[in-house]
């Protein structure tokens, strides 16, 4: 049984039944009794049209567990009225899921869940394993995702910014329990891709590409950090690399330039760099200036800090650094890394050692601390 092609269809499959009257909790829990029937069913033999045996299994699932309902007949009728499916109704209704999914209402937290797991296809027990959160946690966060969406009209347009925003929120996961989040994130996102035509869209795929690239030389053996100009670049994926400069490129091209594009193009520019010596940081400062003109985010600004501090020195990064705020995330850390190539180690090392107090994962604080030690090291020497 192709386990691959079961999740592939689950999205489009809830979405022809919420078209045809079912709400969102019902249709998504009778596509689940029928994703639980073709695991039983299919490794004997499986069908001709495997999307259509969902279709009907599920529904069939549905009106079975809303027979005694007063609007039997109606729901009975669209039946009668409902097309058979095909390649664009198939685009349409996952489309229209992936909006529901990442609705407005929703929390962050609850729109990720509900499209791991509707438009995902992934049990609430991988989603609980991948957030390290108990099952029974992520079963209540699911439901009332479910509850929330069942009031929204499926005809109501989407907002393609939040629904960006979610599969970015489930890339940059990254990797926990038995589910590869950024993989899951990155089929998510070409799936959506092909179904809608937009070039933030394409902007968020070749980000998700290039930054996958670099996954293998991002860790050493022992599974601690390893910075980026510190990376070996011949463990890059080269084809992600291509693949995802060539998808910018065409984005780009459409002169409708959105925040994952400006960082993809960013992202694009160290995958050129053969070196880290060799990275164009003018280029990069500039593509920061446009980021931070579309999103106003003291986070990129924080990230700029660092690319002016390679483009014209440790003291110009130090300087945009001032205006600011401490409590931001990593800026005790880009502090830290600025006063190093400054050449003041006493503050660096005192900086680097409060980052690693500051930080909220085991890796980070690791390799902060490693480089606290190293700086007292070398001023004892």
């Amino acid at each position: 049984m192709n386990s691959s092609l079961l999740r592939s269809l689950t999205p489009s499959v809830i979405g022809v039944l919420v078209r045809r009257g079912a709400d969102f909790a019902a249709a998504e829990d009778a596509v689940q009794d029928a994703l639980m029937e073709a695991v039983r069913a299919w490794p004997t033999a499986e069908p001709r049209d495997p999307k259509a045996w969902l279709i009907t299994v599920a529904w069939n699932r549905f009106l079975d567990a809303t027979r005694a309902d007063t609007a039997r007949r109606r729901r009975e009728d669209l039946v009668d009225a409902e097309p058979a499916p095909g390649p664009a109704a198939a685009a349409d209704d996952t489309l229209r899921l992936y909006f529901l999914c990442a609705h407005p209402s929703l929390t962050p937290s609850s729109a990720v869940a509900l499209t791991l797991r509707a438009v995902g296809g992934l049990t609430t027990r991988q989603i609980a394993e991948a957030y390290l959160v108990p099952e029974a946690t992520m079963a209540q966060r699911i439901s009332r995702a479910k509850k929330t969406v069942s009031t929204v009209r499926f005809d109501q347009p989407g907002d393609v910014a939040t629904v960006l925003r979610v599969l970015y929120l489930v890339f940059n996961e990254g990797y926990s329990g038995d589910v590869d989040l950024a993989a899951e994130a990155i089929r998510l996102t070409r799936q959506l891709s092909a179904a809608f035509d937009h070039p933030e869209v394409a902007g968020l795929l070749a980000l998700m590409l290039l930054h996958h690239a670099r996954r293998p030389a991002r860790t050493a053996p022992d599974g601690s950090l390893i910075p980026l100009a510190d990376q070996d670049r011949t463990r890059w994926d080269t084809s992600l690399i291509a693949e995802g400069v060539q998808i910018l490129q065409l984005a780009l091209s459409r002169d409708r330039l959105g925040e994952f594009q400006a960082q993809a193009a960013i992202a694009a520019l160290h995958a050129d760099a053969p070196t880290a010596e060799e990275t164009d940081w003018l280029q990069i400062v500039e593509w920061y200036d446009e980021l931070a003109a579309l999103t106003d985010s003291a986070v990129v600004r924080l990230n700029r800090a660092v690319a002016v501090g390679e483009a014209d020195g440790p003291q110009a990064g130090l300087a945009a650094l001032t205006p600011l705020d401490p409590s931001l995330p990593r800026y005790t850390a880009v502090a830290a890394h600025l006063h190093e190539r400054a050449g003041d180690l006493p503050t660096a090392a005192r900086l680097y050692a409060q980052a690693a107090r500051e930080a909220t994962n085991a890796a980070e604080r690791d390799h902060l601390t490693r480089q606290a030690a190293r700086l007292n090291t070398q001023g004892h020497a």
